[in-house]
Protein backbone atom coordinates (compact mmCIF):
# COMPACT_ATOMS: atom_id res chain seq x y z
CA UNK A 1 0.00 0.00 0.00
CA UNK A 2 1.64 3.52 -1.30
CA UNK A 3 1.64 5.83 1.49
CA UNK A 4 0.84 9.66 2.00
CA UNK A 5 4.30 10.51 3.28
CA UNK A 6 6.35 9.00 0.38
CA UNK A 7 6.45 12.10 -1.71
CA UNK A 8 7.31 14.25 1.03
CA UNK A 9 10.36 11.94 1.76
CA UNK A 10 11.11 11.09 -1.23
CA UNK A 11 11.43 14.93 -2.24
CA UNK A 12 14.38 15.90 -0.02
CA UNK A 13 16.31 12.53 -0.06
CA UNK A 14 19.15 13.93 -1.79
CA UNK A 15 19.62 16.90 0.56
CA UNK A 16 18.54 15.80 3.53
CA UNK A 17 19.41 12.82 6.19
CA UNK A 18 15.81 11.29 6.42
CA UNK A 19 15.34 9.72 9.98
CA UNK A 20 11.45 8.14 10.01
CA UNK A 21 10.23 6.99 13.74
CA UNK A 22 7.22 5.51 14.32
CA UNK A 23 5.56 2.51 16.11
CA UNK A 24 6.66 -0.88 15.08
CA UNK A 25 5.33 -2.78 12.21
CA UNK A 26 3.21 0.85 11.36
CA UNK A 27 5.68 0.58 8.14
CA UNK A 28 8.65 2.25 7.81
CA UNK A 29 10.62 -0.21 6.35
CA UNK A 30 8.54 -1.06 3.15
CA UNK A 31 7.88 3.21 3.13
CA UNK A 32 11.69 3.25 3.27
CA UNK A 33 12.46 1.08 0.71
CA UNK A 34 9.01 1.56 -2.19
CA UNK A 35 9.46 3.97 -5.08
CA UNK A 36 13.74 2.65 -4.71
CA UNK A 37 15.44 0.01 -6.98
CA UNK A 38 19.11 1.01 -5.62
CA UNK A 39 19.22 0.44 -2.39
CA UNK A 40 20.78 -1.48 0.77
CA UNK A 41 19.05 -2.27 3.73
CA UNK A 42 20.77 -2.69 7.44
CA UNK A 43 19.14 -2.98 10.25
CA UNK A 44 20.92 -3.15 13.48
CA UNK A 45 19.53 -5.68 15.43
CA UNK A 46 20.66 -8.10 12.73
CA UNK A 47 24.07 -9.50 13.91
CA UNK A 48 25.69 -9.51 10.21
CA UNK A 49 23.95 -6.15 9.26
CA UNK A 50 25.11 -5.00 12.68
CA UNK A 51 28.89 -5.97 11.73
CA UNK A 52 28.95 -4.42 8.68
CA UNK A 53 27.83 -1.03 10.02
CA UNK A 54 30.43 -1.33 12.53
CA UNK A 55 32.82 -2.14 9.70
CA UNK A 56 31.38 0.36 7.41
CA UNK A 57 31.75 -2.31 4.67
CA UNK A 58 28.79 -1.54 2.43
CA UNK A 59 28.84 -1.14 -1.06
CA UNK A 60 29.37 2.47 -1.07
CA UNK A 61 27.96 2.65 -4.63
CA UNK A 62 24.53 2.11 -4.09
CA UNK A 63 22.53 5.53 -4.05
CA UNK A 64 20.17 4.64 -0.93
CA UNK A 65 21.40 3.17 2.72
CA UNK A 66 19.15 2.37 5.20
CA UNK A 67 19.76 2.10 8.42
CA UNK A 68 16.74 0.50 10.61
CA UNK A 69 17.17 0.69 14.56
CA UNK A 70 20.54 2.81 14.37
CA UNK A 71 19.73 4.59 17.44
CA UNK A 72 20.58 1.38 19.74
CA UNK A 73 24.29 2.00 18.48
CA UNK A 74 26.19 3.55 21.18
CA UNK A 75 26.86 7.61 20.13
CA UNK A 76 24.81 7.03 16.68
CA UNK A 77 24.32 10.29 16.08
CA UNK A 78 28.10 11.32 15.79
CA UNK A 79 28.69 8.14 14.35
CA UNK A 80 26.14 9.01 11.07
CA UNK A 81 27.21 12.55 11.19
CA UNK A 82 30.82 11.30 10.66
CA UNK A 83 29.68 9.04 7.69
CA UNK A 84 27.64 12.07 6.41
CA UNK A 85 29.86 14.54 6.77
CA UNK A 86 32.67 11.85 4.39
CA UNK A 87 30.00 10.83 1.59
CA UNK A 88 32.30 10.60 -1.19
CA UNK A 89 29.92 8.91 -3.25
CA UNK A 90 26.88 11.22 -2.94
CA UNK A 91 24.80 8.38 -1.39
CA UNK A 92 21.29 8.93 0.38
CA UNK A 93 20.22 8.37 4.32
CA UNK A 94 17.38 7.22 5.47
CA UNK A 95 16.99 6.04 9.18
CA UNK A 96 14.10 4.63 10.95
CA UNK A 97 13.55 3.35 14.26
CA UNK A 98 10.62 2.52 16.88
CA UNK A 99 12.25 4.45 19.18
CA UNK A 100 11.11 8.77 19.34
CA UNK A 101 14.31 9.68 17.96
CA UNK A 102 13.87 13.37 18.39
CA UNK A 103 13.81 12.86 22.34
CA UNK A 104 15.77 9.46 22.77
CA UNK A 105 19.24 10.15 23.14
CA UNK A 106 18.73 13.15 21.89
CA UNK A 107 19.60 13.98 18.50
CA UNK A 108 21.24 17.80 19.63
CA UNK A 109 23.58 19.51 17.52
CA UNK A 110 25.45 16.48 16.30
CA UNK A 111 22.96 16.44 13.19
CA UNK A 112 21.68 20.21 13.48
CA UNK A 113 20.78 21.22 9.79
CA UNK A 114 21.88 18.05 8.30
CA UNK A 115 18.34 16.10 8.79
CA UNK A 116 14.12 16.36 8.21
CA UNK A 117 12.19 14.12 10.25
CA UNK A 118 9.31 12.58 9.92
CA UNK A 119 6.97 10.71 12.58
CA UNK A 120 5.00 7.64 10.79
CA UNK A 121 1.59 6.54 11.86
CA UNK A 122 -0.58 3.56 11.33
CA UNK A 123 -3.47 3.82 8.99
CA UNK A 124 -6.37 6.00 9.61
CA UNK A 125 -9.42 6.27 7.99
CA UNK A 126 -8.05 9.70 6.01
CA UNK A 127 -5.28 7.90 4.63
CA UNK A 128 -7.09 4.39 3.89
CA UNK A 129 -9.65 7.28 1.89
CA UNK A 130 -7.08 8.98 -0.03
CA UNK A 131 -5.17 6.07 -1.30
CA UNK A 132 -7.93 3.66 -2.19
CA UNK A 133 -10.53 5.85 -3.51
CA UNK A 134 -12.83 3.47 -3.98
CA UNK A 135 -12.68 2.64 -0.32
CA UNK A 136 -16.27 2.95 2.15
CA UNK A 137 -15.14 5.25 5.12
CA UNK A 138 -17.67 3.53 7.72
CA UNK A 139 -15.97 -0.05 6.54
CA UNK A 140 -12.36 1.71 7.09
CA UNK A 141 -13.40 3.16 10.27
CA UNK A 142 -14.81 0.13 11.60
CA UNK A 143 -12.15 -2.69 10.47
CA UNK A 144 -9.35 0.20 12.68
CA UNK A 145 -11.62 -0.37 15.71
CA UNK A 146 -11.37 -4.16 14.90
CA UNK A 147 -8.02 -5.09 14.19
CA UNK A 148 -6.03 -1.51 14.73
CA UNK A 149 -4.30 0.40 11.72
CA UNK A 150 -0.75 -1.11 11.48
CA UNK A 151 -0.67 -2.47 7.89
CA UNK A 152 -0.35 -6.20 8.60
CA UNK A 153 -3.27 -6.88 10.88
CA UNK A 154 -5.24 -4.32 9.11
CA UNK A 155 -4.65 -5.94 5.58
CA UNK A 156 -5.41 -9.20 7.11
CA UNK A 157 -9.05 -8.11 8.12
CA UNK A 158 -9.14 -10.69 10.37
CA UNK A 159 -9.84 -10.96 14.01
CA UNK A 160 -7.30 -14.31 15.04
CA UNK A 161 -4.68 -13.21 13.14
CA UNK A 162 -4.65 -9.68 15.03
CA UNK A 163 -5.16 -11.54 18.43
CA UNK A 164 -2.60 -13.67 17.84
CA UNK A 165 -0.30 -10.56 15.98
CA UNK A 166 -1.22 -8.55 19.30
CA UNK A 167 0.56 -10.82 21.57
CA UNK A 168 3.72 -10.83 19.51
CA UNK A 169 3.82 -7.37 18.50
CA UNK A 170 3.48 -6.07 22.25
CA UNK A 171 6.14 -8.76 23.32
CA UNK A 172 8.50 -7.40 21.42
CA UNK A 173 8.61 -3.74 22.15
CA UNK A 174 8.41 -4.41 26.11
CA UNK A 175 11.21 -7.51 25.81
CA UNK A 176 13.71 -6.37 22.43
CA UNK A 177 13.20 -2.85 22.51
CA UNK A 178 12.56 -1.64 26.20
CA UNK A 179 15.21 -3.12 27.80
CA UNK A 180 17.92 -2.98 24.94
CA UNK A 181 16.94 0.98 25.36
CA UNK A 182 16.18 1.42 29.18
CA UNK A 183 17.50 0.16 32.65
CA UNK A 184 13.83 -1.38 33.30
CA UNK A 185 14.40 -4.56 35.48
CA UNK A 186 10.46 -5.01 36.42
CA UNK A 187 9.08 -5.35 33.19
CA UNK A 188 6.36 -6.89 34.89
CA UNK A 189 4.62 -3.68 36.54
CA UNK A 190 5.30 -2.12 33.34
CA UNK A 191 3.16 -4.40 31.93
CA UNK A 192 0.62 -4.10 34.65
CA UNK A 193 0.59 -0.03 34.35
CA UNK A 194 -0.49 -1.02 30.28
CA UNK A 195 -3.44 -2.86 31.76
CA UNK A 196 -4.17 -0.03 33.61
CA UNK A 197 -3.97 2.63 30.94
CA UNK A 198 -6.02 0.01 28.83
CA UNK A 199 -9.15 0.63 31.17
CA UNK A 200 -8.72 4.45 31.56
CA UNK A 201 -8.15 5.47 27.99
CA UNK A 202 -9.86 8.93 27.69
CA UNK A 203 -9.56 10.02 31.16
CA UNK A 204 -7.27 12.45 32.82
CA UNK A 205 -4.80 10.23 34.68
CA UNK A 206 -3.58 11.14 38.06
CA UNK A 207 0.27 9.59 38.39
CA UNK A 208 -0.73 9.24 42.99
CA UNK A 209 -3.35 6.63 41.38
CA UNK A 210 -1.55 5.14 38.97
CA UNK A 211 1.63 4.78 42.06
CA UNK A 212 -0.95 3.02 44.81
CA UNK A 213 -2.30 0.57 41.93
CA UNK A 214 1.54 -0.75 41.40
CA UNK A 215 3.13 0.29 44.77
CA UNK A 216 5.73 2.22 42.99
CA UNK A 217 6.31 6.30 43.52
CA UNK A 218 5.02 9.19 41.17
CA UNK A 219 8.40 9.81 39.38
CA UNK A 220 8.35 5.96 38.77
CA UNK A 221 5.36 5.90 37.15
CA UNK A 222 6.26 9.04 35.57
CA UNK A 223 9.28 7.29 34.02
CA UNK A 224 8.08 4.31 32.69
CA UNK A 225 4.83 6.50 31.18
CA UNK A 226 7.87 8.50 29.50
CA UNK A 227 9.20 5.24 28.15
CA UNK A 228 5.97 4.21 27.20
CA UNK A 229 6.02 7.16 24.89
CA UNK A 230 9.16 7.14 23.67
CA UNK A 231 8.81 3.96 22.26
CA UNK A 232 5.66 4.38 20.47
CA UNK A 233 3.21 2.15 22.56
CA UNK A 234 1.21 5.42 24.10
CA UNK A 235 0.91 8.84 23.32
CA UNK A 236 0.07 11.96 25.77
CA UNK A 237 -2.45 14.54 25.07
CA UNK A 238 -2.13 17.77 28.15
CA UNK A 239 -4.76 20.61 28.30
CA UNK A 240 -4.64 23.37 25.93
CA UNK A 241 -2.76 26.63 27.82
CA UNK A 242 -1.20 29.19 26.05
CA UNK A 243 1.62 28.68 28.98
CA UNK A 244 2.76 25.16 27.97
CA UNK A 245 4.39 24.81 31.24
CA UNK A 246 1.37 25.56 33.01
CA UNK A 247 -0.17 22.95 30.60
CA UNK A 248 2.40 20.31 31.05
CA UNK A 249 1.56 20.65 35.18
CA UNK A 250 -1.95 19.40 34.53
CA UNK A 251 -3.79 16.03 34.48
CA UNK A 252 -2.86 14.30 30.94
CA UNK A 253 -4.42 11.90 29.00
CA UNK A 254 -2.78 9.01 27.56
CA UNK A 255 -3.86 6.90 24.25
CA UNK A 256 -2.51 3.73 22.14
CA UNK A 257 -1.21 3.46 18.88
CA UNK A 258 -2.98 0.37 18.84
CA UNK A 259 -6.60 1.28 18.74
CA UNK A 260 -8.30 -2.25 18.87
CA UNK A 261 -5.96 -2.72 22.24
CA UNK A 262 -8.24 -0.73 24.35
CA UNK A 263 -10.60 -2.28 26.81
CA UNK A 264 -12.55 0.49 28.61
CA UNK A 265 -15.15 0.28 26.12
CA UNK A 266 -16.71 1.25 22.73
CA UNK A 267 -16.56 4.89 24.03
CA UNK A 268 -13.21 4.94 24.80
CA UNK A 269 -12.00 2.94 21.77
CA UNK A 270 -13.72 4.93 19.62
CA UNK A 271 -12.56 8.49 21.11
CA UNK A 272 -8.89 6.65 21.02
CA UNK A 273 -9.25 6.14 17.07
CA UNK A 274 -10.01 9.44 16.68
CA UNK A 275 -7.51 10.29 18.71
CA UNK A 276 -4.81 8.64 16.40
CA UNK A 277 -6.27 10.19 13.41
CA UNK A 278 -6.12 13.85 14.93
CA UNK A 279 -2.58 13.48 15.99
CA UNK A 280 -1.45 11.76 12.92
CA UNK A 281 -3.05 14.78 10.91
CA UNK A 282 -1.41 17.41 12.81
CA UNK A 283 1.83 15.34 13.18
CA UNK A 284 1.82 15.22 9.40
CA UNK A 285 1.14 18.85 8.49
CA UNK A 286 3.99 19.77 10.65
CA UNK A 287 6.58 17.07 9.21
CA UNK A 288 5.80 16.86 5.83
CA UNK A 289 4.28 20.66 5.13
CA UNK A 290 6.57 22.59 7.53
CA UNK A 291 3.10 24.23 9.45
CA UNK A 292 2.74 24.61 13.12
CA UNK A 293 -0.39 22.16 14.31
CA UNK A 294 -0.40 20.81 17.64
CA UNK A 295 -3.77 18.33 19.49
CA UNK A 296 -4.52 18.92 22.97
CA UNK A 297 -7.98 19.00 25.17
CA UNK A 298 -10.01 21.74 26.69
CA UNK A 299 -10.38 21.46 30.34
CA UNK A 300 -11.69 23.60 33.21
CA UNK A 301 -11.75 23.13 37.15
CA UNK A 302 -14.51 21.12 38.18
CA UNK A 303 -14.01 18.12 35.50
CA UNK A 304 -15.10 20.25 32.93
CA UNK A 305 -13.76 19.27 29.39
CA UNK A 306 -14.04 18.91 25.46
CA UNK A 307 -11.87 15.93 24.17
CA UNK A 308 -9.60 17.56 21.69
CA UNK A 309 -8.55 20.77 20.83
CA UNK A 310 -6.33 21.37 17.53
CA UNK A 311 -4.56 24.66 17.18
CA UNK A 312 -2.29 26.56 14.75
CA UNK A 313 0.42 28.47 15.33
CA UNK A 314 -0.80 28.43 19.23
CA UNK A 315 -4.37 29.65 18.56
CA UNK A 316 -7.37 27.43 19.00
CA UNK A 317 -8.33 25.97 15.06
CA UNK A 318 -10.87 22.77 16.13
CA UNK A 319 -12.79 22.02 19.50
CA UNK A 320 -13.67 18.21 19.20
CA UNK A 321 -16.24 16.33 21.20
CA UNK A 322 -16.23 12.33 20.31
CA UNK A 323 -19.87 10.24 20.97
CA UNK A 324 -20.02 7.03 19.90
CA UNK A 325 -24.54 7.77 19.34
CA UNK A 326 -25.30 10.58 20.72
CA UNK A 327 -26.84 13.56 17.69
CA UNK A 328 -27.96 15.61 20.45
CA UNK A 329 -26.32 18.42 21.51
CA UNK A 330 -23.00 17.48 23.66
CA UNK A 331 -23.81 19.70 27.24
CA UNK A 332 -19.34 19.73 27.10
CA UNK A 333 -19.21 22.56 24.93
CA UNK A 334 -21.22 24.94 26.90
CA UNK A 335 -19.00 25.96 29.69
CA UNK A 336 -16.81 27.26 26.44
CA UNK A 337 -18.48 28.89 24.16
CA UNK A 338 -17.11 32.17 25.30
CA UNK A 339 -13.68 31.39 24.57
CA UNK A 340 -14.61 29.36 21.19
CA UNK A 341 -16.48 31.97 19.09
CA UNK A 342 -14.46 31.90 16.40
CA UNK A 343 -13.09 28.25 17.18
CA UNK A 344 -14.76 25.52 14.52
CA UNK A 345 -16.57 23.32 17.39
CA UNK A 346 -16.99 20.16 16.24
CA UNK A 347 -19.43 17.02 17.68
CA UNK A 348 -18.16 13.95 15.92
CA UNK A 349 -20.78 10.77 16.22
CA UNK A 350 -19.89 7.30 14.93
CA UNK A 351 -23.61 6.41 14.47
CA UNK A 352 -25.48 9.10 12.99
CA UNK A 353 -28.21 9.38 10.80
CA UNK A 354 -28.53 13.58 10.26
CA UNK A 355 -26.31 15.73 10.35
CA UNK A 356 -26.61 18.94 12.35
CA UNK A 357 -25.98 22.61 12.99
CA UNK A 358 -26.48 24.88 16.24
CA UNK A 359 -27.37 27.74 16.95
CA UNK A 360 -24.47 28.62 18.76
CA UNK A 361 -22.09 26.85 16.05
CA UNK A 362 -21.58 23.02 16.97
CA UNK A 363 -21.79 21.12 13.67
CA UNK A 364 -22.52 17.51 14.65
CA UNK A 365 -20.80 15.72 12.04
CA UNK A 366 -20.54 11.91 10.61
CA UNK A 367 -17.57 10.70 12.20
CA UNK A 368 -16.56 8.51 9.51
CA UNK A 369 -17.30 11.03 6.59
CA UNK A 370 -15.33 14.39 8.55
CA UNK A 371 -12.35 11.92 9.21
CA UNK A 372 -11.90 10.80 6.00
CA UNK A 373 -11.81 14.82 4.74
CA UNK A 374 -10.92 17.54 7.31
Amino acid sequence: MRRIYQKYINEFLKKKIILISGPRQSGKTTLSKMGHSDYIYLNFDNENDRKTIREMSWDKKIKLIIFDELHKRPKWKQWLKGVYDTNEYNNSFIVTGSARLDTYKKVGDSLAGRYFQYRLHPLDVREVCKIEKKSDADEVLDRILNYGGFPEPYLANNKRFYNLWKKTHLDIILKQDLITLEDVKDLKSIELLIDLLKERVGSPISYSNLANDLQVSDKTIKNWLQILENIYVIFKLTPFSKNIARSNLKQPKYYFYDVARVTAGDGAKFENLVACSLLKEVQFRSDCLGEDWNLSYLSKKGGLEVDFAITYENKLKFAIEVKLSDSNLAKNFSPFLSELKTVEKIQLVKNLEQEKMYPNGVEVRKASRWLCKW
